[in-house]
């Protein structure tokens, strides 16, 4: 039986959804907002979470905590930087999901999961410096 059983696998490997969730947390601090399936948007943002958490304790050991999950030094910089002082009065929910329907290929779920706090500005001002 599957009773409380918190990890949602998503059809993958241990190690293969470690780096999924890193990779996705990754594109959610640089960019502000993903569009994802909704089953790794609920799975992401626990782990969302915990890293804008280690961002607001702000020390050595929860800096290290982050590049040892994140392994990209720049988004760590942008999360401590950027993304924790936006949420430092929040005490949680630092993430919102929003449903899209259905995708047109293959009829899966999509959603939206973006910062709360995020300034509208700053998100945008990230997507057209990369572009």
């Amino acid at each position: 039986m599957r009773n409380r059983k918190k990890t949602v696998k998503l059809g993958r490997s241990a190690a293969h959804r470690r780096s999924l969730l890193a990779n996705l947390s990754c594109s959610l601090i640089q960019h502000g907002k993903i569009r994802t399936t909704l089953g790794k948007a609920k799975a992401l943002r626990p782990v969302a979470e915990k890293m804008v958490t280690l961002g607001k304790r702000g020390d050595l050991h929860a800096r290290r905590q982050a590049i040892a999950f994140l392994r990209q030094k720049d988004v760590v910089k942008s999360l401590f930087e950027d993304v924790a002082p936006a949420n430092k009065d929040r005490q949680g929910g630092y993430c919102r999901i929003v449903k899209l329907g259905a995708r047109v290929s293959d009829s899966a779920p999509m959603a939206l999961i973006e910062w709360v706090d995020m300034p509208a500005n700053a998100a945008e001002d990230v997507e057209v410096v990369e572009a």
